[in-house]
């Protein structure tokens, strides 16, 4: 993984947000990998360390290139990982709020920390661009966490490339999407 300056962690009242480093790539290929964090989608599990070494690597281009991205979570009292989440710059057009918790972090408000975290994260860049969360409709965690966000459904259809034939995509949006965005987060 590129090795440029961290920037200052970012922190709400339980979390602390950090820029993802070389250290965090074991925790973080654990939380990948985890069956339960791929309940909804097993297909995708990371089964090396490549996998989450190349997730990370394009978090990381993502932070090079705009000085934001994909923060790593940790509890501010423990330092134990909490998830990896926050904004991540889609074709220009839109940022992807992603989210990924450890189960023993279900259900504590970690996201909505999370999503304050992103929304003011984002009203510092100076870009007004929609905040979308792309999600299986039937992952309803997910989904609940877009709803409590204040996100709506903007588009609902197949799941390209997934490999159950039934799964069906959900975009949510804080806003209407341009047909572009639209293309973007709906293939």
């Amino acid at each position: 993984m590129p090795s440029s300056p961290t920037p200052s962690p970012t922190t709400t009242e339980r979390l602390t947000l950090t820029r993802p480093t070389p250290r965090d790539l074991p925790e973080l290929h654990d939380l990948h990998s985890d069956p339960e964090t791929w309940r909804h989608l097993p297909s995708a599990r990371h089964t090396t360390l490549a996998q989450t070494q190349e997730l990370v690597e394009g978090y990381l281009a993502g932070w090079e290139a705009k000085g934001l991205d994909v923060w790593v979570l940790r509890d501010t009292a423990t330092g134990a990982l909490v998830g990896m989440g926050g904004p991540s710059l889609r074709g220009g057009l839109a940022w992807n709020l992603y989210y990924r918790l450890t189960p023993s972090a279900w259900g504590h408000g970690y996201a909505q920390e999370l999503v304050a975290a992103t929304r003011a994260a984002l009203s510092e860049t100076g870009r007004d661009l929609p905040l979308v969360a792309r999600l299986l409709e039937h992952n309803e965690g997910s989904r609940r966490t877009a709803e409590r966000a204040g996100l709506e459904v903007v588009w609902r259809g197949h799941d390209a490339g997934n490999p159950d034939p039934d799964a069906v995509r959900l975009v949510f949006a804080d806003r209407p999407l341009s047909e572009a965005a639209l293309r973007v987060f709906s293939s």
